[in-house]
């Protein structure tokens, strides 16, 4: 099976020239607060049975009803699950997984076996891109970013104690494009342990980047001391030995910056992120769903009920919760 309807749900990360050069038609179902779509709500909306459906990860409530009996090869891209435990057992009911972290790929193979659970690391989502000229650096040490004690408090601890070791550090908020290539180093901060999209960001602008040494496959795609730096989140004298280092060797910076960004350029922009879901998409068949359908019943009792439970219990009685209570239920 190849190219056909893609009823496309959540995020769209992706240039819809991507899916039209490989020959898919796109109908796209922006989400800018929770909702849920069944199968009928789908083909109303495209106006005809869709040839696939692919939901990527938008940090909301599971929006796709009855998925496990959708009757086309049918996706999901799951970013969020270092936040939200319920995705690998959501994704069950779909026929292929893409799982943004890689240490979690073991816990979304249940059902799905491991040719369907398919490790789609982060890239940088808006393409960033260096200046077109050079920008003298404005700043030594930058992090951009939401820092607020209430709703980022670990970030605003880190941020604290490191801005009173190095009081030349600079925070704000804006587009990285813009702000990463004002700075002479760059720092990133994985509050909850995620390999994040700032990492792919930061580098994609020719920024010399320092982020946590993480798991979830960071070492397999960048080279400490080549692409990035790195630093253990629970050593704060090392992260100030590692950007004083930094600072003061203005060559090593530049050798990190532009090694980085030509990875990023070589094998993570969106287009290579683009044709690896193509890719994907294009191999799933028939096959998987007539092997989902034969075990529908037991996916909704095992895995999706569960799930569908927890959102009834956590929304209570408002329409959303009774949309998941009655689909907990089978109605």
């Amino acid at each position: 099976m190849s190219s056909g309807l893609i009823a496309w749900i959540g995020g769209y990360y992706f240039k819809k020239s991507y899916a039209r050069d490989r020959g898919f038609e796109v109908e796209y179902f922006p989400m800018a607060e929770p909702a849920v779509f069944t199968w009928e709500d789908i083909v109303a909306r495209c106006g005809r049975e869709p040839d696939y459906v692919l939901y990527t990860d938008r940090s909301f409530p599971p929006p796709l009803l009855g998925v496990e009996r959708f009757p086309c090869p049918t996706a999901i891209y799951a970013v969020d699950s270092h936040i939200h435990s319920w995705l690998p057992l959501y994704a069950q009911g779909f026929d292929l997984a893409l799982v943004s972290l890689r240490d979690h790929l073991p816990f979304f193979r249940r059902r799905l076996d491991h040719d369907h659970v398919v490790w789609f690391p982060p890239f940088p989502i808006r393409d960033e891109r260096p200046p077109e000229q050079p920008v003298h650096p404005e700043w030594d040490l930058l992090f951009a970013g939401t820092v607020n004690p209430e709703t980022t408090p670990e970030r605003h601890a880190f941020l604290r104690e490191l801005k009173a070791r190095l009081p030349n550090l600079e925070v704000r908020r804006g587009e990285f494009s813009e702000l990463f290539p004002r700075a002479r180093v760059v720092l990133n901060i994985a509050e909850r342990g995620d390999l994040n999209f700032r990492v792919f960001e930061a580098l994609a602008t020719r920024s010399c980047l320092v982020t946590p040494r993480v798991g979830h496959g960071l070492d397999r795609l960048f080279r400490d001391g080549e692409h990035l730096a790195t630093y253990d989140p629970a050593d704060m004298d090392g992260l100030v030995d590692i950007i004083c280092e930094l600072l003061a060797d203005e060559p090593r910076r530049r050798a990190l910056a532009e090694a980085g960004y030509a990875e990023v350029n070589a094998r993570h922009r969106p287009e290579h992120r683009a044709a690896a879901l193509f890719d994907a998409l294009d191999a799933l068949g028939l096959a998987e769903v007539d092997k989902r359908l034969a075990v529908a019943d037991h996916v909704h009792a095992r895995y999706l009920k569960l799930v569908y439970l927890h959102w009834a219990e956590a929304l209570g009685d408002t329409p959303l919760g009774r949309r998941y209570l009655h689909a907990a239920i089978g109605r």
